[in-house]
């Protein structure tokens, strides 16, 4: 027979043992410090792109603000000079003069007014660099003139002439009908100089009298959004483009125009269609998202995937009080912030490889110094087990494993002194035995009767799945004549009136039917068969309430936590000793007092519970029933039984279980929840279901079960258990 046993282990080499938990120690710490710095790496990251982001916002915010308020401030100062009549529309060489000068302030490409008599006149840069003087009167067709000027803003030659009708340019007629400072749409034309965007101003002018004049206007660069776009810092990795609500391009940091020169003529072009890939896929994904670019009117911040890559996109809406309603779009490649992150990654896990191969070096030569002791203690143990007991093992300069040497020699020489006391002991050994078998034989007996006590208990438990199942298999059979009761009442009731008005209408008697009539007492019948089936349906809802009231009371199908309502238990409880709370011809039965509070559905077992409440209130009504029937009284006082139920507060409830009886001394009281106890006599009480259900209460429900009694003056049980368990 083998050492080992006849069942083989499953085991791991001890260096095996010693070495991995070592390696993975290691492996796991350096790859949890570098997924941990990685993370934060990550967070860094978003928060970095989050602030770029904003600041980059903020300043094309700020910028957009400042300049294109320019025309719009000029158009206030031109409209107020003219309502002063500090400038007089009249005066043409004047006025245009003036608007020369304000071109060499302002970087704008036009500034000029337009009159209700069809006249109008302007300063324009049309190349880009020079200023012109444009001079039209009402009197179609040619009628216009674009002067070159001097250096003092003079005019000296005709450049060219055109044709020019105030009433027909959106310039003129949409500020006039608005009737207050607005933008006109964005325009584009061709120069020689190269193709230009602007946007255009107009504002409504009056003289001194509040008569309208025409307007004033200002056009101002947009193609220089673009250049200011980028210089921004962020240009260099990522993208920021404005659009207006319709989709057309109105700036970008890219290099790419936004605008295609077609045939000599300049036309803009959409985001979504934008050369630069970046911007256009941007542009796309966002009017996907959002069904379109009218529906954004509050910050957006999005994470878009563009070549396999994440972009951090944020989209802004910008306005103003003029009208201007556009899109401010800032998107950078996350890859712009994780270069440096994902090089530490790398090097983390080059450093957790590292970390795993010395540690599984050094965990190795760190086993084989410390298992060599080992395996010298498991072949002596080994040799000690087959029956050699002569077995000792040298010290180790490890001192833990020394102490283990020392501690196995200490015990050899034990085992072997062991062996030899007992021969010697083996026949008193012996003597011991028979005294001990003596005991057992007695303790045999009390536990006997202590299983004839929990067999009981069992059969009490069984009873009541007695109950239940006999409650389940009546309560079918009693629904189907409770709910055929009903029926047969109506068919009843038709059948009598249907008899009624047969006599009515043949009041002719037949011998024979008149015979069988007086043989059945038919008006009796007609009379008792309507008392009758009221009768039975009374006596079917009475056993309907009494099989509810059982099925409450087992809860069989309940052996989980449940939250119930306690007053159905109580209830249910009462009506199964309803027939012991009656009155008797020697008894005067026992009064219920329900004071019952506003108690929530508390979760409980409740069969249990029930069990608890049934224990009491029968202790309660044998204890009443002994009293009164032991009185010398010749008034004996009404027995009663007060149960109280009250919300201590949102957690815990309280029933109380209080009879008006004889109450107990306190020797009895203190030993009301032992086992066994009980003052019942022999073959009335096991003296276990106090016990028990003080177990059910403060075990299974966590709570508490107390009991207060004074002799003389009755016996109170309070239960308290938690709403939540």
């Amino acid at each position: 027979m083998s050492i080992t046993g006849s069942r083989k282990v499953n085991a791991f080499p001890l260096q095996l043992v010693l070495i991995i938990p070592f390696a993975l120690q290691i492996f796991g710490a350096v790859g949890l410090v570098g997924y941990l710095s990685f993370k934060n790496g990550q967070q860094a990251v978003n928060d970095l792109a989050d602030q770029l982001m904003n600041r980059t916002n903020s300043i094309v915010q700020q910028h957009l603000d400042a300049y294109l308020s320019i025309p719009h401030k000029l158009n206030q100062i031109n409209a107020d000079a003219i309502a002063m009549g500090l400038l007089d529309v009249r005066d043409r060489k004047t006025t245009g003069k003036y608007f020369w000068k304000e071109m060499q302030a302002y970087d704008l490409t036009y500034i000029g007014m337009a009159l209700t008599t069809g006249e109008g006149l302007g300063a324009a840069r049309y190349d880009g660099k020079t200023v012109t003087i444009d001079d039209w009167n009402a009197k179609l067709p040619n009628n216009g003139r674009n002067y070159a000027t001097n250096s003092q803003g003079d005019r000296i030659s005709i450049n060219h002439t055109f044709e020019y009708n105030n009433f027909q340019e959106n310039w003129y007629t949409e500020p006039i009908k608005a009737g207050k400072p607005i933008w006109s749409r964005i325009y584009s034309w061709n120069s020689p100089d190269g193709a230009y965007i602007s946007a255009a101003t107009g504002r409504p002018i009056y003289d001194t009298n509040q008569r309208l004049l025409g307007m004033v206007g200002a056009d101002i660069h947009l193609l220089k959004l673009s250049s200011f776009l980028r210089r921004l810092d962020i240009s260099h990795f990522g993208q920021v483009f404005i659009l207006e609500r319709n989709g057309m391009l109105i700036a970008n940091s890219s290099r790419q125009e936004t605008f295609v020169v077609v045939k000599g003529e300049v036309k803009r072009i959409k985001a979504t269609e934008s050369p630069d890939p970046a911007v256009q896929n941007t542009a796309k994904q966002i009017e996907s998202k959002f069904k379109g670019f009218y529906l954004i009117t509050e910050p957006q911040k999005l994470q878009l995937k563009f070549q396999k890559e994440t972009n951090f996109v944020y989209v802004t809406p910008w306005r103003d009080q003029y009208g201007l309603d556009w899109l401010v779009v800032v998107s950078v490649p996350e890859k712009a912030f994780m270069a440096k992150i994902s090089t530490n990654t790398q090097i983390t896990i080059l450093l957790c490889l590292g970390a795993l191969v010395i540690a599984s070096i050094i965990g190795y030569l760190t086993s084989s110094w410390v298992i060599q002791p080992i395996l010298r203690i498991n072949r002596a143990s080994q040799a000690m087990a087959l029956g050699n007991l002569e077995q000792s093992v040298n010290v180790s300069q490890i001192e833990e494993l020394n102490t283990l040497s020392q501690s196995f020699n200490y015990m050899a020489e034990q085992l072997r002194q062991s062996f030899t006391a007992l021969a010697a002991s083996k026949a008193e050994l012996e003597d011991r035995v028979e005294e001990r078998t003596a005991e057992l034989k007695t303790t045999l007996s009390e536990l006997q009767r202590t299983q004839a006590q929990v067999i009981q208990n069992e059969k009490m438990s069984s009873l009541g799945q007695l109950v239940a199942g006999v409650a389940h298999e009546i309560n079918n059979p009693v629904n189907f004549i409770h709910g055929n009761i009903t029926h047969l009442h109506e068919y009843t009731q038709g059948l009598v009136k249907i008899l009624y008005l047969y006599q009515e209408r043949y009041p002719s008697e037949d011998p024979e039917i008149q015979a069988l009539a007086e043989e059945l007492d038919l008006d009796f019948l007609m009379e008792d068969l309507q008392k009758i089936l009221p009768s039975m349906k009374m006596g079917t809802e009475r056993i309907r309430k009494i099989v509810l009231s059982l099925r409450n009371f087992s809860r069989m199908d309940e052996a989980d936590f449940k939250a119930v309502d306690i007053h159905e238990g109580i209830e249910s409880t009462l009506l199964i000793l309803q027939y012991r709370l009656k009155e008797k011809p020697d008894y005067p039965g026992i009064e219920v007092i329900r004071d019952y509070g506003n108690l929530p559905l508390v979760e409980c077992y409740a069969g249990q519970l029930n069990q608890v409440l049934m224990n009491i209130l029968v202790n309660a009504i044998d204890a009443l029933e002994e009293s009164f029937l032991n009185s010398q009284n010749s008034t004996p006082k009404q027995p009663q039984i007060t149960i109280r139920t009250t919300a201590i507060d949102t957690q815990w409830i309280e029933i109380a279980i209080a009879d008006n009886g004889p109450g107990m001394s306190e020797q009895v009281k203190n030993r009301i929840f032992d086992p066994f106890f009980t003052t019942k006599p022999v073959g009335k009480g096991t003296g276990m279901g106090m016990a028990i259900s003080y177990q059910i209460i403060t075990e299974k429900h966590h709570g508490k079960l107390d009991c207060f009694s004074t002799p003389g003056e009755g016996t109170e049980f309070r239960i308290q258990i938690p709403v939540k368990q």
